[in-house]
């Protein structure tokens, strides 16, 4: 069949690809170009290590050996509406965002597929490490772990409809990270040893609050930090320049550490407390999606992840209607941030997942 691979320039992306065409079937690689590669920002390049310049070139490079065709496809204007704009919206917001979640799910796939379309493409292929299989009994998709737990990527693509999965394919899932690179190495290809990008790629500094301030200078900046019974400890350049758990950077001299614990965007307000008062049972979320198509019926037992480097925690999820959900844990979890995504699991299935709204 002819499968449409996402080749962002890497070596999970180029092995995904080579092992298309190994199997047979007519590749046709895309690169997203998702920024106009001449910005820069103080004399320096506006834009990180990934996506950039040298990555498609090295994408196109690997399709030429390959020998299937390659082409790049602007998508600077989907970009900036999708990714960059709700990245600072959340941020000015009180709110932590995961940019890489809407990149992944909301522009790669669902654009993507649309560009497959008009090629006469069934499926999209990319590199995450993820596996996507269809349940005979079920009649449904099942979305699954990638086989490296130290790789798996599949909490980035917890907003995945069953009709995407439909046309997805995650060729390097069932792979570790030292077998892709063997199978780049025996293929020859340029980026076997190509280092990963760990990055926000529009933020490449590191620095979120200048960016946020940079593309949203109406954002309020002067307020109080303030402990959990009001008292005002200090004062803060504004919300978008904390998360929640985070200890530096307060400007506070209080004898004994402190951790944000809640921002109060409205208020203009960062309130502080001990590391006690990190810790939380419970949390809301908002626009769930769950994998099956439906919710499940009644309360769940899951394993549910706050944060991408944060290990599954025993807990009960319980479908609140519309695409809300109510999530209890077993032990409480600490800096729970509204924001980020929370993603239930039942052993290797993605069962669903959600944005933080609050605990």
């Amino acid at each position: 069949m002819r499968v449409v691979v996402a080749m962002s320039g890497g070596v999970d992306s180029s092995v995904a690809a080579a092992l298309m065409a190994e199997a047979g079937h007519e590749v046709v690689g895309l690169s997203m170009q998702l920024y106009d590669q001449r910005a820069t920002q103080d004399g320096a390049p506006a834009f990180g290590s990934c996506c950039s310049l040298d990555d498609l070139h090295d994408a196109k490079r690997v399709a030429r050996q390959l020998g299937f065709p390659h082409y790049i496809v602007n998508f600077e204007r989907e970009f900036n509406a999708t990714v960059v704009d709700d990245f600072v919206r959340e941020y000015a917001s009180g709110r932590t965002p995961i940019p890489c979640v809407h990149c992944n799910a909301d522009l790669k796939f669902s654009t993507l597929a649309e560009r497959a379309a008009g090629l006469d493409a069934s499926v999209v292929a990319t590199g995450h490490y993820a596996r996507v299989i269809f349940d005979e009994d079920r009649g449904r998709y099942r979305l699954l772990r990638g086989v490296d737990a130290g790789k798996d990527q599949s909490y980035f693509l917890f907003t995945l409809t069953q009709d995407q999965l439909a046309h997805a394919l995650f060729p390097v899932g069932h792979l570790t990270k030292p077998e892709v690179r063997l199978h780049a190495e025996r293929l020859g290809l340029s980026v076997a040893d190509k280092p990963d990008s760990h990055e926000i790629c529009f933020v490449p500094d590191g620095n979120t609050a200048r960016f946020v301030e940079r593309h949203a200078p109406q954002a309020p900046t002067a307020g109080d930090i303030v402990d959990r019974e009001g008292h005002v400890l200090g004062e803060h350049r504004g919300v978008h320049h904390f998360t929640v758990g985070q200890r530096r950077g307060l400007g506070l001299s209080t004898g004994s550490p402190l951790y944000v614990i809640k921002l109060e965007p409205v208020e203009q307000r960062v309130v502080v407390g001990t590391r006690d008062a990190l810790g939380s049972r419970e949390l809301t979320a908002t626009r769930v999606n769950w994998i099956a198509g439906d919710p499940p019926d009644g309360a769940t037992r899951v394993t549910a992840r706050i944060r991408h480097r944060h290990h599954d925690a025993p807990a009960t999820v319980v479908s609140t209607g519309g695409e809300t959900a109510h999530v209890c844990f077993d032990e409480p979890q600490d800096a729970i941030s509204p924001g980020q995504a929370v993603v239930f699991y039942d052993g290797e299935d993605v069962v669903g997942g959600g944005w933080i709204d609050s605990r």
